[in-house]
């Protein structure tokens, strides 16, 4: 439904409900009714879909997850910008603390009333689903033949896409806000770019990706109707300006939105991040994304079956495909928008030649269904099969911190600091603790711009080459209570000869650490 139709069907409600016409709803029923039923039904589809992948593990998809729905809940507790004291050794320290995906936490907190677990794997359907629905008012406003069928392709086109998809993460959100950012555009509504702008800033610091996305639309259509469009521009640019400006954590958040990008793009953070941030080998991309790849070649071949001339809007669909084809071979997180934008363009360039030989054979017309349907099947199985067996096998226990952490809860002062060895299982850690405050955690960038040799030394300590290690952890870092996984065999093998350290507690997933080097013993 386009922003027309949509104005359209309000303004006869309107007219229905203030001239006592009640003879007008058949007509507002006939007209807009089975797009709304369309709607709801694929809606319907798509929730079902992502809850059998989400729900056949108990725990939650990404590690990110935990740490997105507790503080969802402390927001909701303390209000919408809550002190941040849990990482004061990196660039999210109190004082500098900057929410980047504000808007997303607040989304959240709806989904944080009973039990967190479920809250999160439910957000981590809603979101996607919502975002497909966006996906096919795309396609149906670009009058995509049976648009519905072809929005079913986002669950079939990539195994990789659907995991990203169900974490509890703020893609699928921003999925959302980009379809509707670029279903505006498309359709010359251009006045709802600074609104959706605006709002996407405060969701997520990938805003950059809008203008991109709206410079390409803006490069194509000059290419094709020789015509400079500034409007997209001048929108997007004030939306983007102010969601700057006028923000919860201004000026703040310039700075942390430099830092944060700067040592993906320079590939200069000396230590490794999230695997997210490296690129897919070549063969396990085709392994788990070979539609996503497929479509994007049939869309180019179909622009060659036309007697029509590319329209903009398909130009500017393959150069934004391009674009994220070519983020995803630079990064592995753009899988969660190259398949979908891949797929958007080859529905739109299949078009115009289907149009065409559905005049000249209308059998092919009521065939058409069919054959999707028949090329749809098959991948929505696999990528059901596929992305279930991912989840189940490639997600950490949702228990795993949980009996240490209430160790550490009832065995040590609030507001202590817990040295830990990983600084991704700070997320697991915060989910069931927050009465405690970590070394580091969702980035390790942010300790390393904090205090680079900080952030070295820390490195050293858990490679073992800091002998004893309680001195230093003591003195330097603060801290009097060490969490270690088991897998730091190096640094366990320092931690069990040092004297100034004593095991305090263990299970099968972790190791505590008292550290009583030159300190007094804080136990309660």
């Amino acid at each position: 439904m386009t922003i027309e139709g949509i104005k359209l069907f309000l303004a006869s409600l309107s007219a229905a409900t203030d001239s006592g016409e009640n003879a007008r709803w058949p007509l507002v029923v006939r007209a807009y009714g089975p797009a709304l039923l369309t709607g709801t039904g694929l809606l319907a589809f798509f929730v079902i879909f992502l809850a059998a992948i989400q729900f056949s593990t108990p725990n939650l998809v990404s590690n990110d997850s935990y740490f997105h729905i507790r503080f969802a809940e402390v927001m909701r507790e303390q209000g919408l910008r809550p002190a941040f004291p849990w990482l004061p050794l990196t660039i999210l320290n109190p004082q500098d603390y900057v929410d980047h995906h504000f808007l997303y936490h607040v989304l959240l907190i709806p989904f944080t009333y009973g039990d967190l677990r479920m809250g999160a794997k439910w957000a981590g359907v809603i979101f996607p689903a919502l975002a497909f629905v966006a996906g096919w008012i795309l396609l149906r406003g670009q009058r995509v033949p049976y648009a519905a069928l072809w929005s079913l392709g986002f669950l079939a086109v990539s195994e990789a896409f659907l995991y990203r998809m169900s974490m509890t993460r703020v893609q699928g959100a921003s999925l959302l806000m980009l379809f509707l950012i670029l279903h505006v555009t498309l359709i010359q509504q251009y006045r709802w770019l600074l609104p959706l702008t605006f709002i996407y800033v405060w969701l997520y610091d990938a805003f950059p990706l809008i203008g991109l996305i709206v410079v390409l639309y803006v490069m194509s259509y000059w290419l094709l109707e020789r015509r400079f469009k500034l409007s997209p521009l001048v929108y997007s640019g004030l939306g983007i300006g102010l969601g700057l400006i006028i923000n919860p954590y201004f000026p703040q958040n310039l700075l942390f939105i430099y830092h944060h990008a700067l040592p993906k793009l320079t590939d200069s953070a000396s230590g490794r991040v999230g695997n997210e941030w490296y690129p897919y080998q070549t063969w396990t991309l085709v392994e788990n994304s070979a539609p996503a790849l497929v479509v994007l070649v049939a869309g180019a071949f179909a622009l060659g079956l036309s007697q029509r001339r590319m329209s903009t809007n398909t130009a500017a669909l393959f150069l934004i495909a391009l674009l994220f084809g070519f983020l995803l071979f630079k990064s592995r997180r753009f899988i969660e928008y190259y398949p979908a934008f891949a797929l958007l363009f080859c529905a739109v360039a299949w078009s115009a030649p289907l149009e065409e030989w559905f005049v000249s054979n209308p059998w092919l017309k009521k065939l058409w269904p069919l054959i999707l349907t028949l090329l749809l099947l098959p991948l929505l199985a696999h990528n059901l099969w596929a992305t279930q067996e991912s989840v189940q096998e490639d997600t950490n226990p949702y228990q795993r911190y949980a009996a240490a952490s209430a160790w550490l809860k009832a065995n040590t002062p609030p507001g202590s600091l817990i040295y830990q060895t990983d600084w991704d299982d700070f997320t697991q850690l915060y989910y069931y603790n927050t009465q405690n405050v970590y070394t580091l955690g969702l980035d390790p960038t942010y300790m390393e711009l904090y205090n680079a040799g900080l952030y070295h030394l820390w490195r050293d300590i858990n490679d073992g080459g800091v002998i004893p290690p309680s001195r230093t952890i003591a003195e330097t870092f603060g801290a009097h209570y060490v969490l270690t996984d088991l897998n730091h065999r190096n640094f366990l093998d320092e931690a069990e000869t040092d004297p100034g350290m004593q095991e305090v507690y263990r299970d099968e997933y972790a190791a505590i650490f008292q550290v009583r080097n030159g300190t007094d013993n804080e136990a309660k």
